[in-house]
This record gives structure tokens, C-alpha cells and sequence, in this order.
């Protein structure tokens, strides 16, 4: 008789989903995209920490002040997480600030400024984070960016600026770690159910409203879901991607 090939039993057979606890870093976790996203990770039983300017990041979260715009509290912040739950394996670069302002009326300050966090502020974070990366020979990167990096937006070059530059970071990156088994992703948000989009002056809100494929605004919770998916190792073959979370509204461009 021909030989079989007998099936595994559910006593000898893993758990495809378990897996241990990772050291995640979420910059600008006190509210909105940030927090839903620390929060998601917290719920899948990670030690997840925040780097915030200001207090209010969710309970079980640690929360450590610093100001991404300064290198040397990036890495003296990195050093306390490290100490507190070991190295990061998941860094999601999310502070972001805007100073909007139309073109011939935008000062270097407003320009400067919004680009030291946005970008150069996330290069910080990446640069720290990636350290101990590639020690461990394992890491997953996502820099939250927008569709306005993509498709651009009145009164905003300094924001759009800042957005588009994470995308040619994050392949850069991809390029440079990727046979490390580190991966950079980019996640492009669309117009979100958030305290910024809240900002806005209502006859802007019904604009973008209207443009909106879906229909409506997002929620915080369905970017965090695609965050959590490219830090996964279902991801483990994604990188240098763009994953945008905006309803169709900029076609992926």
C-alpha cells in the first residue's frame, strides 16, 4: 500500500496568530491617528510607548516627553523606552504639525518649521529606531503621511511638501535594510475624523466631503488597522510601499 502522510493534530500544531509581545514606539500618540494607533497595538498585547510634546496619551501607554525637532532628546527618549521594555521592533513616525498659508503669503518660518517636524523629525525617529533594528535583524518602519502629499492642496505647500518626502524616505530606506528583515512603509491617510479635519472651516469640510468617493470622512481606528497590518508578518513582503486610507480620494496618486 502507498504510503500517507499522516495530518497534524491540534495538540502538535502552533498557533498560526501567537506571537510575543514586540517593544513598539508611536511618536505624537496623545491623540487622533497616533492614539488609535498605540491603542491598537496595546490591544494586541504589545509594549507599545509614546514620544509626545504634551501629556494625555492612552492608559497603559509609556509616555515620554520630547520634542522631535531636538536630536539629542529623540535618542535620550529612545534610551528610556529601551530601558523600560527593550528595543523597538515597530517605530510609527505620526507627529505632525501644519502652518497653512498660501504660497506668496507663507513666511521661511512657517515653511521651516513644519518641515523640521513633519520630515526632519521623522528622520530623527527612523535613524534612532533603526540602531537597534538592525541589531536584532528585524524591524517594521510605517511613516504616516497624507493624500495631500500625493495630490496636493491650496495654502498647504510646506504640509504637501513635507508629506511627499516621506515616501522617497521610506524607499530609501527599503533599498538600504531591507535584506535585514526591516521593512518601510509609507501610510497615506485621507481626510479623518480627527480634531485637525474638525479645524477646518465648515464650507472646506463640505468641499473635501464632496470629493470623497465613499462619502465620508474616516475614522482614526481604519488607519490604525492598516498600520497594524504592515507592522505584521503578514507584511513581511511589503516595503516601499504607499498604502493610502482615503475613502478614493486620491486614486493612489
Amino acid at each position: 500500500m502507498p504510503a500517507t502522510t499522516p495530518e497534524p493534530t491540534t495538540a502538535t500544531t502552533p498557533d498560526a496568530t501567537a506571537r510575543a509581545p514586540r517593544s513598539v514606539l508611536v511618536t505624537g500618540a496623545n491623540r487622533g491617528i497616533g492614539r488609535a494607533i498605540a491603542e491598537r497595538f496595546l490591544a494586541s498585547g504589545d509594549a507599545v510607548a509614546t514620544i509626545v510634546r504634551s501629556g494625555g496619551a492612552p492608559e497603559g501607554v509609556l509616555e515620554v516627553r520630547a520634542d522631535v525637532r531636538d536630536t539629542a532628546a529623540v535618542d535620550a527618549a529612545f534610551t528610556e523606552v529601551e530601558k523600560a521594555q527593550g528595543p523597538v521592533e515597530v517605530v510609527v513616525a505620526n507627529a505632525g504639525v501644519t502652518r497653512d498659508q498660501l504660497l506668496l503669503r507663507m513666511t521661511d518660518e512657517e515653511f521651516e518649521d513644519v518641515l523640521d517636524v513633519n520630515l526632519t523629525g521623522s528622520f530623527r525617529v527612523v535613524r534612532r529606531a533603526s540602531k537597534g533594528m538592525i541589531r536584532l535583524r528585524r524591524g517594521r518602519i510605517v511613516l504616516i503621511s497624507s493624500v495631500v502629499g500625493l495630490y496636493g492642496s491650496p495654502g498647504q505647500v510646506n504640509y504637501a511638501a513635507s508629506k511627499s518626502a516621506l515616501v522617497g524616505m521610506a524607499r530609501s530606506i527599503t533599498r538600504e535594510l531591507g535584506g535585514r528583515n526591516i521593512t518601510a512603509n509609507v501610510v497615506a491617510p485621507g481626510f479623518i475624523d480627527t480634531d485637525m479635519t474638525k479645524a477646518l472651516p465648515q464650507d472646506r469640510q463640505d468641499a473635501y466631503l464632496a470629493s470623497i468617493p465613499a462619502g465620508r470622512f474616516g475614522h482614526a481606528e481604519e488607519v490604525a488597522r492598516v498600520v497594524e497590518f504592515l507592522a505584521s508578518d503578514a507584511a513581511a513582503y511589503v516595503s516601499g510601499a504607499v498604502v493610502p486610507v482615503d475613502g478614493g480620494l486620491g486614486m493612489g496618486h
